[in-house]
């Protein structure tokens, strides 16, 4: 017994850590290799080793813009207080701090903009899918619509949204920046069709027999909803979701290139455009943070999926 777990101890710890990190050295030497040999107008395509002297260079680049802010609003809170005790009824101004957000303020901006608009799309498509999987006549009047605007791409979302919410989104104090609207609503657009037709294929997928204890207890709709309906089609929901979230992650960042909105797209976007030494090393690193964040928001919805899915022995990777 002692004997067979060991053994199962060693073939997690080869298939869980020795093979992941197997893959991941066996291509940090290809990317080295391969980096080596090829020439470009702004140098050697960047390495490991150029990448990661190019993300010392930005954390010090955030860390110095960090104390530059803390600085301004030590100053401003001087100067206040300085007129304050001057003139007890000066009205006290505080202003933002506007320094150029870093690389790792633009990492911030891009993962609030894709959770919102995320967010948005689960909300509609959820509701929606259910609805589609229930009902057949409205399967049969939404799956026209849903198969016509299913594979429009980013690209040609983007200046219609831009000009929408141009449009009606005037306001002298706006809540919102016009960019992260757009943004927000390119990635809702391009995101919620798998949810969409997964929550409808889950919801229609149901078991005969669970359709019957609905009957035979007599349960509202809204009770057959929530106790029936979800739970079975849970997997696929979640199937959706996953779907639906890398679909966002890269929706965003094309999206913050094309329209230089705030974010990663547009940080790569201006290091191409400025051409310097360096500007390969850090396209590259973000070209590595936008997989990474990718991977990570992927694990989270897997962690979701587990937590919430009633069957606990289904095997999800």
């Amino acid at each position: 017994m002692k004997s067979f777990g060991l053994q199962k101890l060693s073939e997690f710890r080869i298939k869980n850590l020795l093979m992941p990190l197997l893959g991941i050295m066996v291509f940090l030497f290809v990317w080295q290799v391969g980096a080596e040999r090829i020439d470009t107008s702004l140098g050697k395509f960047p390495g490991p080793v150029a990448v990661y002297e190019q993300w010392q260079s930005l954390l010090s680049d955030h860390q110095r813009e960090r104390e530059k802010e803390v600085s301004f609003y030590q100053r401003q809170d001087e100067r206040n207080a300085d007129r304050l005790a001057k003139d007890p009824n000066y009205v006290v101004k505080i202003r933002e701090y506007t320094g150029k957000p870093t690389f790792f303020d633009q990492i911030f901006t891009s993962l609030y903009t894709v959770l919102a608009g995320f967010g948005l799309a689960t909300l509609i498509a959820i509701p929606l899918g259910i609805l589609v999987g229930l009902n057949s006549m409205v399967y049969s009047a939404l799956n026209p619509v849903i198969q016509i605007f299913k594979p429009v791409s980013p690209l040609a979302w983007l200046p219609l949204v831009t000009m929408v919410v141009s449009a009606s989104y005037v306001s002298a104090d706006p809540m919102f920046s016009k960019s992260f609207l757009t943004s927000m609503f390119t990635v809702t657009m391009c995101c919620m069709w798998p949810t969409l037709i997964n929550t409808a294929v889950g919801v229609a997928s149901i078991e005969q027999d669970l359709l019957n204890v609905s009957k035979v207890l007599r349960l509202n709709w809204f009770t057959h909803v929530m106790k029936i309906v979800i739970p079975s089609a849970m997997p696929m929901m979640f199937t959706g979701l996953r779907l639906s979230l890398g679909i966002a992650w890269m929706v965003l960042i094309a999206a913050e290139m094309l329209a230089q909105n705030p974010g990663l797209g547009k940080f790569v976007w201006d290091e191409f455009q400025n051409g310097s030494s360096d500007s390969l090393g850090r396209i590259m690193l973000a070209v590595l943070m936008i997989g990474f964040i990718g991977f990570l928001l992927d694990r989270v919805m897997l962690f979701a999926q587990r937590y919430f899915s009633w069957d606990k022995t289904q095997i999800l990777r």
